[in-house]
């Protein structure tokens, strides 16, 4: 028997894997699951509209105010914008203007609006009481050009703004007539 072929024993080897690559392929998987999870959330912006008769012994919220403050943008079909400041019903402070989305034009007009009524307010006792603006969007306007006049409305530094879809008859005549 001892001139039979021994068998030959192979020689076991450890079967270990390193899972190093692994781990850190899993983690970026992690985080990219993470962060694209939190992008795809929608982001929402807190809307506090006023009601229309508060605290003004049923009158409109209009009379609570002095119109020197207010400033109205309305937004029109193919990118248009009409501005006026005051109320437009009896008798408005400025005729009504058609404008369009510029720095140079909007923003400027924006600014130097509220730059006076920080400047008047300031003279009359009461400082840090800007502009109010009120944003009326009308059914032919579109979605990007609300959102570029919210921010206009943070560039310009305009800290009372509003979002109306409540047209006056006279608005909506100056809509149809531009």
């Amino acid at each position: 028997m001892k001139n039979l072929p021994q068998k030959v024993r192979s020689k076991k080897l450890t079967s270990r894997v390193d899972l190093t690559a692994m781990v850190s392929v899993s983690f970026l998987l992690i985080i990219f699951f993470m962060l694209v999870g939190e992008l795809a959330k929608p982001k929402v912006m807190d809307l506090n509209l006023p009601d229309r008769f508060r605290g003004c012994g049923g009158e409109p919220i209009a009379s609570c105010f002095i119109a020197d403050r207010f400033y109205t943008v309305i937004l029109g079909d193919n990118d248009k914008i009409i501005t006026y400041s005051g109320i437009l019903s009896p008798d408005p402070l400025e005729k009504p203007t058609e404008t369009e989305f510029s720095k140079n034009k909007f923003r400027t007009e924006l600014t130097a609006f509220n730059n006076k009524m920080l400047k008047y307010s300031a003279s009359i006792g009461k400082p840090n009481r800007g502009a109010i603006v009120f944003i009326k969007p009308s059914t032919k306007s579109n979605y990007g050009n609300l959102v570029d006049i919210l921010e206009e409305m943070r560039l310009a530094n305009i800290n009372t703004y509003t979002i109306v879809d409540d047209f006056t008859p006279e608005e909506s005549k100056l809509l149809a007539s531009n």
